[in-house]
């Protein structure tokens, strides 16, 4: 094939200097017919793309298969359709091709959407169904006291789309439960999921010379839902930066002050709303609203399978001589134990069952950490706001307060709360929160020989906006 430049040299002699083709040929040393295509014919320029032909792309039978291979491509292997299901389902529609143009073309379909033969290098750009997950400890209260929550969040980077579910720990059943609840809120299992060396996850770390190990009841998940895994470096929380950045987001965004927790269910309930209403935000980047591209990315996402997966763990402790095994880092009483040479403990993420080697339930339970809290320092706050009795109406813990202290305490009189702020500090002295709110009439009557001539029984009836006046 000539180059320009000859192409050129050709035109030159035969349009400005006259020669003839022959006499291009012997000058140039080339064949007559080339001297002749470029001397005397027009060298339009032509597109080198050319449109496939043949009645897979110029019917609409390609576009209907290519419908079909992607909306199976959801589905694990073993549910999607054959190239012979596929060719019958053509010919009940009145195709006239051969079986061969079917599968030629589903070849070449396979071949232009398998990301696995992509040689190309990514410019760090984040595909549709590809997430990446990590706990992030929050605070909550519940009862008074406040517990630390392990949010397990799940980030999708292509749309910035966020879920998250509160739990008690980080250990594997925890890990396992949460991630189900994530994808029954995504309605759909991400084709991928980055994470770092999380210990219910991973049981070996990966090293410059071997692969990160997955746990064996990772990996039987895993099976049952058909995602791939792709396991961080260690301490390289930048290779999973959007769910880093969306844990921060959602610490900072909806626990600025610990809420109220009732239980785990109506908090994950009440975060999954909050994140939903998020969602009408737009992209930081992409300048498009997060839900509509949500709804463009949830097409990717791989369907939820239709047997549900039982996450437990068994496990067979030790019983110590006083009928007592160690779960969570707690010693637990296990009615008659020492009865049997073995028992189980079949274990989900909130509770427990101790069971004989026969199969009778010998104790249930919550698992001990869903009792781990800890207690508001109110002494302190207490003292606090004696200095400035103004800001109790304002301040982050006044919310915590249990009822009948906190009716007590708004009065609009602010020498008044002073001094039922500092009786209530003289009862923190010997008494919890907890007990002084149930056993308030007594405690305060006896403790202040009820100085403000309140009467109790009375003030207990009013609804709480009644009570405020009630001491006047």
């Amino acid at each position: 094939m000539l180059t320009m430049s000859d192409i050129n040299c050709i035109k030159n002699l035969r349009n400005d200097k006259g020669f003839s083709i022959t006499k291009i040929q012997k000058t140039l040393g080339i064949n007559w017919r080339t001297a002749k295509k470029y001397g005397d014919e027009s060298q339009l320029p032509q597109s080198k793309i050319k449109k496939k032909t043949g009645m897979m792309y110029e019917n609409n039978w390609g576009e209907m298969v290519a419908d079909w291979l992607f909306e199976d491509s959801r589905l694990k292997k073993k549910l999607r359709r054959t190239k012979k299901e596929i060719f019958k389902e053509l010919q009940g529609h009145g195709f006239e091709g051969s079986y061969r143009t079917v599968c030629y073309f589903i070849a070449e379909w396979e071949t232009s959407h398998n990301d696995t033969n992509d040689k190309g290098y990514d410019r760090l750009i984040h595909p549709p169904s590809e997430a990446q997950v990590d706990f992030g400890v929050m605070e909550a209260v519940k009862d008074g006291e406040f517990v630390d929550v392990h949010a397990l969040v799940m980030s999708y980077p292509f749309s910035n789309t966020a879920f998250t579910v509160p739990l008690p720990s980080e250990n594997q059943e925890c890990f396992l439960e949460g991630l189900k609840i994530l994808f029954k809120q995504s309605k759909g299992v991400p084709r991928k999921i980055r994470i770092d060396n999380l210990t219910p996850a991973v049981k070996k770390v990966r090293s410059k010379l071997e692969e990160a190990q997955l746990t064996d009841a990772f990996i039987q998940f895993q099976n049952h839902y058909g995602f791939e895994v792709q396991v961080c470096n260690p301490r390289s929380g930048h290779e999973k930066g959007s769910v880093e950045n969306k844990v921060g987001y959602i610490r900072y965004n909806f626990f600025p002050t610990s809420p109220v927790m009732n239980s785990y269910e109506e908090l994950t309930e009440d975060l999954y709303k909050k994140l939903e209403q998020d969602r009408q935000r737009l992209h930081y980047e992409k300048e498009v609203r997060i839900e509509d591209l949500w709804s463009e990315e949830k097409k990717h996402l791989l369907e939820l399978p239709s047997e549900d997966y039982p996450v437990f763990k068994d496990v067979e402790p030790t019983v110590n001589k006083f009928n007592e095994v160690k779960l969570d880092n707690t010693l637990v009483h296990i009615p008659k134990a020492s009865n049997y040479p073995t028992i189980h403990l079949n274990l989900t993420w909130d509770k427990f069952k101790a069971v004989s080697p026969e199969g009778e339930i010998l104790y249930e339970d919550y698992r001990p950490y869903m009792h781990k809290k800890r207690a508001i320092p109110w002494l302190s706050i207490f003292k606090e706001w004696l200095k400035k009795p103004r800001v109790v109406t304002y301040s982050r813990y006044q919310k915590y307060l249990p009822g009948r202290v906190n009716d007590y305490l708004l009065v609009e009189d602010l020498i008044v709360r002073k001094e039922r702020l500092a009786e209530i500090i003289n009862l923190l002295v010997t008494h919890d929160i907890k007990r002084i709110n149930e056993e308030f009439y007594d405690l305060i009557s006896g403790n202040s020989e009820n100085p403000f001539g309140i009467d109790w029984s009375l003030y207990d009836s009013l609804a709480p906006s009644e009570r405020e006046g009630h001491h006047e």
